[in-house]
């Protein structure tokens, strides 16, 4: 089986920053699911360009997004059966250390979306290999830091029968990482200023989505296993 995760974050990471939410989250589906998802995104997307005058080559962040366009693309996205977004939301003010290093609590993160997000939700996940394709953000990650969270996460699950490789991508020219930007700013926003996402919360159908939040394992949405 191949799984497909598209992963961004929301917040801030840094040690010096007072932010007190940090989310990474997005989406994952199966591969044949995968082109459908992204070729929808884009044309949502490019009919809100051309509605209102936004230059074709210029990339939509979450919070350029008017609501009624958010609950358009969450909408469309939840009818698609392989479609499934997820968020870790991490209260740093509840945690007893401080971040030290942001690139290593990166890694962590993203080790626990799978190990309390996504492997979960997957019927007999244990018993079949999985290629998980991870493609993120690049963040401005450092050309010698390209292959650390690979390895790390190869390492985290060497009990297990996953292969995972990583690949970075500009948000700009990548509509998936786009997409998930505006799930995991929404999630973010769930716990940092619900106000201003109520009505989108609201509207969606929570059979699509989980998110927890760390410390602790309150989860939001689904719980059900999922049959690819």
């Amino acid at each position: 089986m191949r799984l497909y995760v598209y992963l961004d974050e929301s917040g801030s990471i840094h040690k010096n920053s007072n932010t007190k939410y940090f989310a990474v989250g997005g989406y994952f589906t199966f591969e044949k699911y995968r082109l459908k998802i992204t070729s929808l995104y884009k044309k949502i997307n490019k009919l809100v360009k051309e509605k209102r005058n936004i230059k074709i080559d210029k990339e939509i962040k979450s919070y350029d997004y008017l609501i009624k366009e958010k609950q358009l693309i969450f909408s469309s996205m939840e009818n698609i059966a392989g479609f499934y977004g997820f968020s870790k939301v991490f209260d740093k003010e509840k945690m007893q250390k401080g971040i030290v290093d942001s690139n290593i609590f990166y890694n962590y993160a993203v080790k626990l979306i799978f190990s309390d997000i996504i492997f979960p939700l997957l019927k007999n996940y244990g018993e079949n290999q999985i290629e998980i394709k991870l493609l993120c953000d690049n963040r401005n990650v450092r050309v010698g830091d390209l292959k650390n969270l690979e390895n790390y996460l190869n390492t985290e699950f060497c009990l297990k029968n996953y292969l995972f490789s990583v690949t970075y991508y500009d948000s700009k020219t990548n509509f998936g990482i786009q997409l998930a930007d505006l799930i995991v700013n929404t999630f973010y926003n769930y716990y940092a200023n619900y106000k201003r996402i109520s009505s989108i919360i609201k509207s969606l159908n929570k059979n699509k989505y989980r998110v927890s939040l760390f410390p602790g394992r309150k989860v939001f949405g689904r719980i059900k296993k999922i049959d690819d």
